[in-house]
């Protein structure tokens, strides 16, 4: 595929381009993991990536970030060109990674797990705005450490991290895994809260069920590389590619 995938409603279309990957190609070592990756999201969407597990949907994420090194291509943020920098001035731009893993710091607090990540950028949420949007974490906030929390507690203050931190882009990294049914719920009707603020999202997610509730536009990966691309209202209609593309 030559060219990043719009796919954008006509009314989308009149919103700036906020990230646009060109070509990119990511090695882990001598491992060539991304094979020309193009894609683009436009400012308030949510774009969700879909995969089988090894596609490269997480390896696309990272190399956003710039957690892996070895990349070549093109990614801009903004019309800002990141191929080139470190992690560190990747996020003063205004770009966040929320782990699949969640790195919760198991010795500290609630509160002192979102305290952790320094405002980079005006316009990051305050504690009270996180709690409204997690009342559970308000509840937990002096006394339990990372390692009592749930694991929706544990996604949910994830995701209320980075939220501290400025960002206008959200990567988000499969944040309904291993949830129970309630809690999915919860973190939909968080992401759609954020796209409300203005936020704009690109979520790597294998539920394509939860991804329809809350998506604009979605990409499918496979084998390091996109492969197709549709609107959201055109979900039901490429369910049989789906269904091939992801094995289910």
């Amino acid at each position: 595929m030559a060219e990043a995938q719009t796919l954008a409603t006509p009314s989308a279309q009149t919103r700036p381009v906020l990230l646009s990957v060109n070509d990119l190609q990511s090695w882990y070592g001598e491992s060539h993991i991304l094979h020309g990756v193009n894609l683009e999201v436009r400012q308030g969407e949510v774009v969700t990536l879909l995969g089988r597990n090894g596609a490269g949907k997480t390896t696309t994420l990272k190399s956003i970030m710039g957690i892996v090194r070895k990349r070549q291509g093109s990614i801009t943020k903004g019309g800002t060109e990141t191929i080139g920098m470190a992690s560190e001035r990747i996020a003063k731009l205004g770009i966040a990674l929320c782990p699949e893993e969640r790195a919760i710091f198991s010795s500290l607090t609630v509160r002192e797990n979102l305290m952790l990540p320094p405002k980079l950028r005006d316009g990051g949420m305050s504690v009270d705005e996180i709690f409204e949007l997690f009342p559970n974490l308000r509840e937990r906030i002096g006394t339990s450490q990372g390692t009592k929390l749930s694991g929706g507690e544990q996604q949910m203050l994830a995701i209320g991290r980075i939220l501290r931190t400025g960002a206008d882009l959200l990567l988000l990294d499969e944040p309904t895994e291993g949830l129970a049914p309630v809690i999915i719920q919860q973190i939909g009707h968080t992401i759609r809260k954020l796209k409300e603020r203005g936020l704009t999202i690109l979520l790597v997610e294998q539920n394509f069920r939860f991804a329809s509730t809350v998506a604009d536009r979605f990409y499918v990966m496979d084998h390091g590389t996109i492969v197709d691309g549709f609107m959201a209202a055109d979900l039901e209609a490429n369910m049989p590619k789906l269904h091939e593309y992801l094995g289910v």
